[in-house]
């Protein structure tokens, strides 16, 4: 970044409009297996807050990479840069007062990390939707893992690029094992 770069801040703080919404800001980062279920879960979990009144917003990984993230592609560098740049852009819906579900593979600890690392203590949640990679290879709803094991998309989490698994989030939520209302149930 630029030394001649000066951040502005606004005339409007967080807890102005944290009391304006009537809740709080926070950001939800929902990890797992490509078909564990994390857009589907955030989706409906928006729809449940947004009809209590909420100012919610999902991020999905897949809508990001149309235009914002669409100059990259699926190498280690890129991933990371991936996720940099839409912590950042969670960070900056989370300063308007938004409840910022985030949909992202996020295959690393230490990028799930640096994402946490931009929020205030206690305003993020990391929800580790769990399901086997058995299970995600079964449902393959965007048909990836068939086109993977053929060797036709490299790099591809949980088949030829890891995937670690948190080990201390918020939520971990077993979608082979709980229907989404059962999830959600979990989610506050």
């Amino acid at each position: 970044m630029s030394e001649n770069v000066v951040w502005y801040p606004g005339k409007v703080s967080l807890e102005e409009r944290e009391n304006r919404n009537g809740h709080g800001a926070a950001c939800y980062w929902f990890t797992g297996l490509s078909g564990a279920g994390k857009s589907t879960l955030a989706r409906t979990f928006e729809k449940k807050l947004f009809d209590e009144g909420r100012q919610v917003f999902v991020i999905d990984g897949d809508n990001v990479r149309h235009g914002l993230n669409g100059d990259l592609g699926f190498s280690a560098e890129d991933r990371e840069e991936n996720i940099r740049r839409v912590g950042h852009m969670a960070r900056l819906m989370f300063d308007a007062g938004f409840i910022v579900l985030c949909c992202f593979i996020s295959p690393t600890r230490a990028l799930r990390e640096h994402v946490r690392g931009l929020f205030p203590q206690g305003q993020f949640y990391e929800v580790h939707v769990n399901c086997s990679l058995e299970e995600c290879i079964r449902r393959d709803p965007k048909g990836l893992y068939k086109k993977a094991i053929a060797g036709e998309i490299p790099d591809f989490t949980g088949i030829s690029a890891v995937y670690e698994e948190p080990d201390g989030a918020e939520y971990v939520l077993d979608t082979a094992k709980l229907s989404v209302e059962e999830c959600l149930n979990r989610l506050k």
